[in-house]
C-alpha cells in the first residue's frame, strides 16, 4: 500500500505567523497521531460464481437472449463516464466472473447493483463476495510538514487555525491529484485485487506507532512500488467503516506476474513484515462486455479491453 503524496509548502494562518520575538505560550507540543488523507471514487467489486448446471438446463436460444441483454448492460456500464466498469473472467475456485466498478457517488454503485439484478441472467448468478471501498491517497508525509510548522507557529492541534490550515493543504492536494482520486478502470489485462489490514496486536501496533515512524516505513514502502512504474498500475481505496478490511488494493498490469514479483519484494518491507495483515487473493483477465456470450457458453473470449478487442 503506498499512495503517498508530498505537498508544497503549507500557507500558516495570519493570526498564527509570529511578529518579533517569540512568546512562551502553554501549547501541546505533540505531533498528532492521524496523517490527513484524501477520498475520491467510491469502489465496489463484485464476485460471481456462474450456476452452470442450471444455465446448461435452459435453450439454446434463452442462452443466447439472456447473453445477449447482459452484455449490452455491462457494455454501458463499461461505458459510464464517471470511472467505467471492468468484466473479468476470474480464476480459481472463489468465483467466475469478477467485476470491478468505479463512480462519484454510492449512488451510482447502488443503481450498478440494480442494474445487474434485474438481468435474467442474475438467476444463473451466485455471488459470492463483495467489497466497498473508496479511492484513498495517504498523506503522510504532507502531514507531518504541516503539523511541523503549525506546531512551531504555536498554533494548538485542532484549534480554528489548524482546522483551517488542514483544509487549505488539503484543497490543494485535492486539485493536484484529482486524476488519482477518480481514474477510470486501467485498461490493462489483468486484475489482482486484495483487501488488507495494518496490525494492532500488543507487539506490532500500526496505530500506536509514533506518526513519524509510520510516515518513514510508508515513504519506504512507496519507494518499491515506484520502481514498477509502467509494469503495474495500483489503486489503493480505504474501507473503514464500508467493509470488513481497512484497505482494498487493485493490480492492474499486463504481464500477471508483475503481481507476484511486486507483492513479494513489498513483503520484506518494514511495513508490511511488521504491520501488514492480507485477506484473500482474487485474480482476473479482463474481456469486454461484447464476449459475454461466448463465456457464458464456456468458450475462452476475447481478452482484453474493448479497444484491444475491437
Amino acid at each position: 500500500m503506498s499512495s503517498t503524496a508530498a505537498p508544497p509548502p503549507v500557507h500558516l494562518p495570519a493570526s498564527s505567523a509570529h511578529h518579533g520575538p517569540a512568546k512562551p505560550q502553554a501549547r501541546s507540543s505533540e505531533t498528532p497521531a492521524v496523517p490527513l488523507t484524501l477520498d475520491g471514487s467510491p469502489v465496489l467489486h463484485q464476485m460471481f460464481r456462474v450456476r452452470w448446471a442450471e444455465l446448461k438446463k435452459i435453450s439454446a436460444e434463452a442462452r443466447a437472449a439472456l447473453a445477449d441483454e447482459a452484455a449490452r448492460t455491462f457494455e454501458a456500464l463499461e461505458q459510464h463516464p464517471e470511472g467505467g466498469s471492468a468484466v473479468f473472467a476470474q480464476l480459481g475456485h472463489k468465483g467466475d466472473l469478477l467485476l470491478v466498478h468505479f463512480r462519484r457517488s454510492f449512488e451510482a454503485l447502488n443503481q450498478v447493483e440494480l442494474a445487474i439484478s434485474q438481468l435474467c441472467l442474475n438467476e444463473f448468478l451466485e455471488p459470492t463476495t463483495s467489497y466497498v471501498s473508496t479511492v484513498e491517497l495517504g498523506l503522510y508525509a504532507g502531514s507531518l510538514q504541516v503539523y511541523r510548522q503549525l506546531l512551531e507557529a504555536g498554533v494548538e492541534p485542532g484549534s480554528e487555525d489548524w482546522v483551517a490550515a488542514e483544509a487549505e493543504k488539503l484543497a490543494e492536494q485535492r486539485q493536484a491529484m484529482l486524476p488519482r482520486l477518480h481514474p477510470s478502470v486501467p485498461a490493462n489485462r489483468y486484475v489482482c485485487f486484495y483487501p488488507m489490514d495494518k496490525k494492532r496486536s500488543d507487539g506490532n501496533n500500526w496505530y500506536s506507532t509514533p506518526i513519524e515512524d509510520r510516515a518513514r516505513m510508508m515513504r519506504d514502502h512507496g519507494a518499491i512500488g515506484r520502481r514498477y512504474a509502467g509494469k503495474v498500475k495500483q489503486i489503493i481505496s480505504g474501507s473503514i467503516g464500508f467493509d470488513d478490511w481497512e484497505w482494498g488494493v487493485d493490480l492492474f498490469a499486463d504481464d500477471p506476474l508483475v503481481f507476484k514479483q511486486l507483492i513479494y519484494e513489498m513483503r520484506f518491507d518494514e511495513a508490511s513484515a511488521l504491520y501488514a495483515a492480507f485477506g484473500p487473493f482474487y485474480i482476473g483477465m479482463r474481456f469486454p462486455a461484447a464476449e459475454l456470450r461466448s463465456f457464458l457458453e464456456g468458450r475462452p473470449p476475447a481478452y482484453g479491453a474493448p479497444s484491444e478487442s475491437a
